[in-house]
């Protein structure tokens, strides 16, 4: 899939985490602008424009599912292609889809499949953006 384009905004408390990310990403082709957690995403989202966001479930200060929930209550964000990017367990990942997450996947994950689920939700979103919730969701193992 080299050739891919598109901004992605990564979300995750864990510095190693969004390292392993940002890189699999850029290979790709991505550009990749990080947060550390859901307060950091709020306050840089509009500046930074991204096509999609990855969110963590557990962060500090705000966490992935009210950062969900915050960006689908703002109109300029409503639409953006959001995907948990977590060691989810089926409650979080039902909230997840209530809130109109997009896509789950779960932690460890292969870079393929991180690298296709973005690909797919930077499609999803220059395609007009679906109604939020209504990608197939990629879960994995909980934990």
């Amino acid at each position: 899939m080299p050739g891919l384009s598109g901004r992605v905004l990564v979300v995750d408390d864990n510095k190693v985490i969004r390292q392993l990310i940002r890189v699999n990403l850029e290979l790709e082709g991505f550009e990749v602008v990080t947060a550390a957690d859901g307060a950091e995403c709020l306050e840089i989202v509009h500046q930074v424009a991204p096509d999609v966001i990855t969110l963590d479930v557990v962060m500090p200060r705000l966490d992935g599912l009210q950062t969900a929930s915050r960006l689908r209550a703002d109109a300029r964000t409503r639409q953006l292609p959001v995907a948990m990017i977590s060691a989810c367990t089926q409650v979080e990942v039902d909230r997840g889809r209530a809130l109109g997450v997009d896509a789950f996947l779960a932690k460890p994950f292969e870079p393929a499949e991180l690298v296709k689920l973005v690909g797919r939700l930077m499609k999803q979103g220059a395609a007009g953006a679906a109604a939020p919730g209504d990608a197939e969701p990629a879960v994995g193992p909980t934990g």
